[in-house]
């Protein structure tokens, strides 16, 4: 291995980013044709500011918000620290007279304390005076970065202005789309990334969400301790924001952070020689973060119960029965976001699938507790109505000691018990519900399809939608709970964490060091059981669990229809898209290259259609015209307009088409043949108005067409595990100690000098050669997506110390790793993994240990 210089050397993969015959993107550029956004050296923040422009509805508006936010800072700690040594709660209670020269009643004013006393109790008191220093500090501090940030954004505001050619009033009705159409239109013209010629929607959405991937895919792989088992209860879910930001503290941008900029994983951690060292510096980096969130708990906390309580005590008096609403948690939202989904995307997804959720959780109301909650409520609501009646005889009975606050108890009392009373109109159906709800958010265990009805799955669905009041309560403890977590749970994952992102990062030309998984590359992360058999190498270890890979690609390919992917990609798609589309017109899928099993029915995509859990409800479900005519003809049209094969129609007709036949829905499918095709096309000789309804018509059907597909995926799916043991992520045996996820066989060649020393969960695992594995080229007939002609995009990428291939010791000994165990330290059901630790070849120097390079294609 003499040959290897340095630790990780530049890979040519199969394909390029760039287009034929434009490899070699860098060009001079005079200086006198160099426009002012030629080459941006800080690519990702300058996206991510046009992007958080663009969702705050433009300059003015962000500016506000920020300024608020800031005199929101000043009010909360004044007017607290006011109410603690400033006010005479006495006189305010009527425990003590004041002595006035008239006889007028007494005023708010006449409890507030003079100035000097207030300023002298404030000075008195050590805790209060530390608060104001804190909280000094850190409102200086958002002073100083507001500042900086209406600088930096009235940059981007000369962006839209001068670039894009977008005023700041065209802003909020212009979707993001259109937005990113622009940029890639731009890059020919100003060369904002010198790296290569054109940019690609894929590029941008890279950019943006680039740390927000490694999150993903760490809770995807069950990476972060953010699951729990304590004694005598079930497992639980703990994810709050400050954990979330710490974990961002710790890995991406922190001092002493895995990462040297926005863009670059630093040198030593994409090297595998030194991995021990560097996961005990990560260890004691966490150590001290840790102590530092325990240091500051009081502070925090102090803060988190004010913010809580000044936030939502309005809101509860208003809506009693808010605390009893539900919210999707923030464990769900990245537990069932897709690769490269940016935020309002998901946020899109997961109000729709809002109203079924709450239908579904609703269905489990106990009956016990529904009888208490109809006998309070009456209780409550006789004493209630005999308060009122009183009121409204004679007004003087509010002037009655505690009379007001009875009347408001009551009031919450049965609005509370309200909440525990079902609809009696209400039928029970949760594997309808169920089903609905997968369509909106694409993930879900395989275990709760058949099992809607049981406790289990409504509490594992709890971890995903809980209660309003249940995230607030976690979020007040937050502050308690995340440095232990931080000390005890997540220094024992140190070396997991090193080897993931190590094993993990790809450098990508005009992007950056980006998560492989972010790649959707289904040959290196795609999954058997989710129609990825015989078209992926990736080992247990290297796969996303869930179908994460194969959904995102899909989704991400539904929402940027003009994104042109590799070959393989684009083979793996259309192919999906042609297999839904001859189950939705009744075509035998006996030949289909992507028949897997002779058991499957004859039409998954029909079965999907039928009963009340069709797919028409899905969205034209808003609609109760829509509603009552929608059945299996009409969904079958749906799934025909939504074909690779259906053509273009000239879209402002079929709109208008669509408007008149506004009851029906197969015609309504029609008009919208054309749904892949982008919306700024559309829009941009079209008046204001419709081009939003231009836009937000071809956002429900991509959206429709997505659910389509993601249930089509986990029926086949289903089908394809008949028989087997499920593998999901509510079944992964979390361990903190770094020995239970040996692999099931470690074999080494004989080594004179032995050493033990510790393995991770994510220890690179092998996996058969290439050769032996059929690709997707020889197992599959490509039947492309009306993209026959277009060429084939290609990234050039490096891959770090990859752990797919064989481990290197001293004098070149190779260490064979097996595949049995992935990362994360579960096993299948039924299998107890066998963990025994072997002799290992001891380690050298980093330059004894070359990486092994694998092409991402």
């Amino acid at each position: 291995m003499a040959h290897f210089d340095t630790e990780y050397q530049r890979l040519e993969a199969s394909y390029s980013d760039s287009p034929p015959g434009e490899e070699n993107p860098l060009m001079h550029v005079p200086e006198g044709a160099k426009s002012q956004w030629h080459h941006i050296e800080n690519l990702d923040l300058f996206f991510q500011r046009v992007y958080n422009l663009h969702q705050k509805n433009g300059f003015t508006c962000m500016l506000l918000g920020e300024i608020f936010e800031l005199v929101q800072l000043l009010f909360v700690v004044g007017f607290t620290v006011f109410l603690a040594n400033c006010v005479d709660y006495d006189i305010l209670f009527a425990n003590k007279f004041v002595n006035h020269t008239d006889s007028s009643k007494v005023t708010l004013p006449d409890a507030f304390l003079p100035v000097d006393v207030c300023s002298a109790r404030i000075r008195d008191n050590a805790f209060v005076i530390f608060v104001l220093i804190i909280s000094g500090v850190f409102w200086l501090h958002r002073l100083v970065k507001f500042i900086y940030n209406v600088c930096c954004y009235w940059e981007i505001r000369a962006f839209y202005r001068n670039a894009l050619k977008m005023t700041m009033s065209e802003l909020p009705y212009a979707t993001w789309q259109e937005v990113q159409a622009r940029i890639v239109e731009i890059q020919k013209e100003h060369q904002i990334c010198i790296h290569k010629k054109e940019l690609t929607e894929l590029d941008i959405y890279h950019r943006i969400l680039r740390f927000k991937n490694y999150m993903v895919a760490m809770v995807n792989k069950s990476l972060l301790p953010v699951r729990f088992r304590l004694p005598g209860l079930e497992e639980s879910v703990f994810y709050t924001r400050g954990l979330k930001y710490n974990f961002e503290l710790i890995f991406f941008w922190g001092p002493g952070s895995l990462f040297e900029n926005e863009w670059s994983l630093k040198p030593e951690y994409k090297r595998g020689g030194n991995r021990l060292e560097l996961a005990d510096r990560l260890a004691s980096r966490i150590l001290w973060i840790g102590i530092a969130n325990l240091l500051l708990c009081p502070v925090i906390l102090v803060w988190q119960i004010l913010y809580a309580f000044f936030s939502y005590t309005e809101v509860i008096k208003r809506e009693p029965g808010s605390l009893g609403a539900r919210c999707w948690s923030l464990y769900g939202r990245c537990y069932l976001r897709h690769f490269n989904e940016l935020d309002h995307e998901l946020m899109s997804r997961l109000s729709k699938g809002y109203k079924p959720a709450s239908k579904y959780m609703n269905c489990f109301l106990s009956p016990l507790l529904t009888v208490v909650a109809k006998n309070v409520a009456f209780f409550a609501g006789s004493l209630l109505a005999v308060l009122i009646a009183l009121t409204i005889y004679d007004e003087d009975v509010l002037s009655v000691e505690h009379v007001l606050s009875s009347i408001t108890l009551l009031g919450v009392c049965i609005t509370v018990c309200r909440s525990f009373i079902p609809d009696k109109h209400m039928v029970f159906c949760p594997e309808q519900l169920l089903r609905v709800i997968l369509a909106h958010i694409h993930y879900m265990p395989d275990h709760w399809q058949g099992n809607a009805h049981r406790y289990e799955t409504r509490d594992q669905f709890s971890q995903l939608f809980q209660y309003k009041a249940v995230f607030i309560l976690e979020e007040l403890i937050s502050p308690v709970v995340t440095p232990i977590i931080l000390i005890f749970c997540l220094r024992r994952k140190s070396l997991e964490i090193i080897d993931f992102f190590r094993n993990f990062t790809v450098e990508v030309v005009g992007v950056g060091d980006t998560c492989s998984f972010a790649q959707m590359d289904i040959r290196q992360h795609g999954h058997p059981a989710w129609m990825s058999a015989g078209k992926t190498e990736a080992s247990i270890y290297q796969q996303a669990e869930d179908g994460k890979t194969e959904l995102s690609l899909m989704h991400f390919a539904i929402t940027n229809p003009q994104w042109q992917p590799p070959q393989e990609t684009t083979h793996f798609i259309s192919q999906l898209k042609e297999r839904v589309h001859r189950e939705a017109t009744g075509a035998s899928s006996d030949t289909h290259p992507l028949s897997t099993s002779e058991s499957e029915p004859r039409s998954l995509v029909a079965n999907l259609l039928v009963g009340p859990s069709t797919l028409t409800s899905i969205h034209f479900g808003h609609d109760s015209s829509l509603n009552n005519q929608a059945g299996l003809g009409d969904g079958a049209s749906a799934l025909r307009s939504l074909s690779p094969n259906s053509g273009s129609l000239h879209l402002r007709g079929s709109l208008n088409a669509a408007h008149r036949a506004s009851g029906n829905t197969s015609t309504m499918s029609k008009a919208m043949a054309g749904s892949g095709t982008d919306a700024r096309t559309v829009s941009s000789g079209s008046s204001a108005w419709e081009g939003q309804l231009t836009s937000l018509v071809l956002s429900e059907y991509a959206s429709t067409e997505m659910s389509i597909h993601a249930l089509y995926m986990h029926e086949l799916h289903k089908q394809q595990s008949h028989g087997e043991l499920s593998r999901h992520t509510w079944h992964r045996q979390d361990s903190d100690e770094s020995s239970d996820s040996i692999p099931d066989e470690v074999r080494s060649e004989p080594n004179p000098h032995p050493r033990h020393f510790p393995r991770s969960h994510t220890f690179p695992t092998t996996v058969p050669s290439p050769s032996a594995i059929p690709t997707s080229a020889s197992c599959i007939s490509s039947t492309t997506l009306g993209q026959e002609g277009a060429s084939s995009h290609n990234i050039s990428q490096r891959r770090f110390a990859d752990s797919t291939t064989d481990s290197f010791g001293a004098g070149g000994k190779v260490v064979k790793s097996a595949r049995g165990v992935p990362m994360g330290g579960w096993a299948e059901e039924g299998q107890a993994a066998r963990r025994h630790h072997e002799t290992l070849p001891e380690e050298t120097s980093e330059d004894d240990m070359p990486p092994h390079i694998h092409k991402i294609a």
